[in-house]
């Protein structure tokens, strides 16, 4: 079930790539595909012409093999380091990043494969491959790919670093000893298996095949395009004289084309789109707007104005309605026409809040809710300062900045004016700041607290009973009614509740009567003690 799954999930792509390889067959100047235009290496096209990728290379002799000679693919691996035993391999690719691990049915199984089209492109490595190599320089061809393989060209192999004191080839580092490291033998040095990369791509060199130039380390691929012209086209070295440059790039003579027909464009004009050439007519017929006027195409020999996602040659940019040109003039759209200032004005055009004038085209609107004004005319109804982008607070169809709204509609405080803008008191249905409203004896704020008041003033307890409350005949202290203190009065004189008592015994004389003695007042029960 899970083969099906996989066979499922990968269909697209093989169909795809088989229509890859059927590209190949086919006359085609370019290395990408002419069915979707995308670089070949993305697809997964494996060249199976191959057995190993020392035969790939042209390389003399056999494998290098090991103590423990063991196919990959039955470590579950689509290539690993030959003459390693199983915990060395794993060894080995622990000290690489996870794409680099080209385990069955992973990323890293694609990567690798993309990356031998790339680094071992095949075109390189054999003449046969070579679609347009003419035949006058196939001997230059044969030269230069026997001279690369004998002097340039060889497959690292991964060995134990048995001795101390040596350095990576390429970061200086220390080589651990006992650690695994990759063996160069066309420089005689060993570098670290996550530094063994080509100094121009900088990619992990694949299956550790590598190319030695100037004492550096390459991919084939960028080895060869040291020493020679590579077409951009169709990806093969250039081993003639005579080639073309164009776009920072080389080409063969013929294969700089437009890349939708095919067409040369050698000595022709062009355009350059998404890094790709086209031809004019290609280009046109591809990238080229429609005119909404004329509905024909606006070619590049002729001005494209645009608005709003349209287009129209500068002939056709006309008014809807008188038909005059509005290149370098104000104009105004409704409906998906446009028109100038003055056609649009007389038909569309609305009328200002504030000066009862139309809006122009290009004129700058100010606008807030259904109401609508010139910029100059949106101004604060007092001052009649502009209000523009700043703050501003509407009342019954009038416009107020905010300092005019506060100084005509603020709530002041009837002991400074000043503004009341949080934590207000009422009284006597009068604003007070809380700070403001205080004892008219003492200053003491009244906030929060007990008060009482006298000819419009208010007090606080204390003060009201010093200043204003009688006296309680006993005691000497205010009695304020504050609070509902109840107290007895009799000719002159004042009692709290509780000071209201017999001079003799102390009893409450509250409800009782009572005989006066001088400034006492006593019991009757006393008055007649004192009189036997």
């Amino acid at each position: 079930m899970k083969g099906k799954q996989e066979n499922s999930r990968y269909s697209g792509d093989v169909l795809k790539n088989e229509m890859c390889r059927q590209e190949e067959i086919c006359h085609d100047i370019r290395k990408n595909c002419t069915s979707c235009k995308c670089p070949r290496e993305a697809h997964d096209v494996c060249h199976e012409e191959w057995v190993s990728v020392r035969s790939r290379l042209g390389l003399k002799g056999d494998e290098p093999s090991g103590p423990i000679s063991v196919d990959p693919r039955e470590r579950g691996l689509a290539w690993a380091p030959p003459g390693l035993a199983s915990h060395k391999v794993e060894e080995y690719f622990s000290m690489l990043p996870e794409i680099a691990v080209p385990r069955l049915g992973t990323p890293g199984e694609r990567h690798r494969d993309r990356q031998l089209a790339i680094q071992l492109p095949k075109q390189d490595l054999a003449r046969a491959y070579c679609r347009h190599l003419d035949l006058k320089h196939a001997s230059s061809a044969d030269d230069f790919m026997a001279a690369r393989n004998e002097i340039a060209l060889d497959i690292g192999s991964v060995q134990e670093v048995l001795e101390r004191n040596l350095e990576c080839g390429v970061c200086q580092s220390p080589l651990k000893y006992g650690s695994l490291a990759v063996s160069a033998s066309k420089l005689g040095l060993f570098y670290h298996p996550a530094c063994f990369r080509c100094a121009d791509c900088k990619e992990l060199l694949v299956d550790l095949a590598y190319c030695v130039h100037d004492d550096t380390l390459f991919c084939e691929r960028h080895y060869a395009e040291q020493l020679k012209p590579r077409c951009a086209a169709c990806d093969e070295l250039i081993f003639s004289g005579e080639y073309t440059k164009a776009m920072n790039k080389d080409w063969h003579s013929g294969h700089f084309c437009c890349w939708q027909c095919d067409e040369s464009l050698t000595g022709q004009r062009y355009v350059l789109r998404d890094e790709h050439p086209y031809c004019i007519k290609c280009y046109e017929s591809v990238f080229a707007n429609g005119c909404e006027e004329c509905n024909k195409i606006i070619g590049i020999d002729s001005k494209d104005l645009s608005y709003k996602d349209k287009h129209w040659h500068e002939a056709c940019f006309l008014c809807n309605r008188c038909r005059v040109s509005l290149v370098d003039k104000q104009f105004g759209s409704k409906v998906d026409k446009i028109y100038c200032g003055n056609c649009y004005d007389a038909q569309f055009a609305s009328r200002c809040d504030g000066c009862g004038e139309i809006f122009r085209a290009g004129t700058k609107k100010m606008e807030y809710k259904t109401r609508q004004w010139h910029e100059k005319c949106f101004c604060c109804v007092v001052c009649k300062n502009p209000i523009g982008t700043k703050s501003f607070i509407p009342r019954e169809q009038e416009i107020y900045c905010a300092g005019c709204y506060e100084d005509k509609f603020a709530t002041r405080c009837v002991k400074c004016n000043k503004i009341i803008t949080s934590g207000g008191v009422t009284y006597k249905n009068e604003p007070w700041h809380r700070d403001c409203f205080t004892c008219s004896n003492c200053n003491n704020s009244l906030a929060g607290q007990r008060f009482t008041s006298r000819d419009d003033k208010p007090y606080c307890a204390e003060c009201f009973g010093e200043l204003f409350a009688k006296r309680c005949t006993a005691c000497s202290k205010p009695i304020t009614g504050i609070g509902g203190t109840r107290f007895i009065s009799f000719e002159d004189r004042h009692w709290h509740n509780d000071c209201f008592i017999c001079a003799g015994c102390k009893t409450s004389l509250v409800g009782r009567g009572f005989i006066t003695d001088g400034d006492d007042i006593i019991c009757p029960e006393c008055a007649k003690m004192k009189l036997m």
